[in-house]
């Protein structure tokens, strides 16, 4: 019996301590927070979004609401949902354009658009265009933080994946004889090459287009 005793004792000591054990802070919204923070740590993401859901509905006005903002957009992005990422972080932007980490979120927001491209260039390529335009705005407008470099090299894979993707859309035209159509595209690709050794082979395109469409003008239209 007393062993039963000692038992229940200690259960409900350790139950006391466990519920009990709560990171400290000045308001319900900061132990939130923080909890929220550990539960992140831990990647336990559903319990922390539940915690940041209580600081924005219950502590709408607390200085850690905008925080629970951010971590949210943090943790669709460590969940892979990259499109809903972006989202969270171009609308905490929108709401808090003076929030002295801007740089991050723009980072956060390029990164969300160049984790949606696809691992070949034949396919849609939007996400890079999108990635693009916020990296050279964070390299704009926070040229002194830690993800320009990150930025460059990105902005340079995703310039590549598109030149190549255009390539290959000039070639498919120049396969199937739309020589005017490939012509276009060929000579908008010269104009902005970067890849030197395509360059002999696309003018020679070029030229075969052109004699095509002297020759043949009807057909090759």
């Amino acid at each position: 019996m007393k062993v039963v005793k000692f038992l229940v004792m200690a259960l409900s000591i350790l139950v006391i301590s466990c519920a009990t054990k709560r990171p400290q802070g000045a308001t319900e919204a900061e132990v939130l927070y923080k909890e929220a923070q550990e539960l992140v740590g831990k990647s336990r993401y559903i319990q922390a979004t539940e915690k940041l859901n209580l600081i924005r509905s219950q502590y709408p006005y607390s200085f850690y609401a905008t925080h629970a903002e951010l971590l949210q957009a943090d943790i669709l992005f460590s969940q892979e949902n990259y499109a809903e990422a972006a989202a969270a972080y171009i609308l905490f932007r929108d709401f808090h354009p003076k929030y002295n980490e801007l740089g991050y979120v723009i980072f956060r927001i390029s990164e969300s658009f160049y984790r949606q491209l696809p691992e070949t260039y034949d396919r849609d390529l939007s996400a890079g265009v999108e990635a693009i335009k916020y990296y050279n705005e964070l390299m704009t407008t926070y040229s002194n933080t830690e993800y320009v470099k990150d930025a460059q090299k990105r902005i340079a894979q995703i310039e590549d994946m598109l030149e190549k993707k255009e390539i290959y859309i000039a070639d498919f035209y120049f396969r199937t004889k739309d020589f005017f159509a490939a012509k276009n595209r060929y000579e908008d690709i010269l104009s902005t090459l970067k890849n030197e050794q395509e360059r002999p082979r696309i003018m020679a395109n070029v030229e075969k287009a052109n004699k095509e469409l002297v020759e043949h003008p009807v057909e090759s239209k």
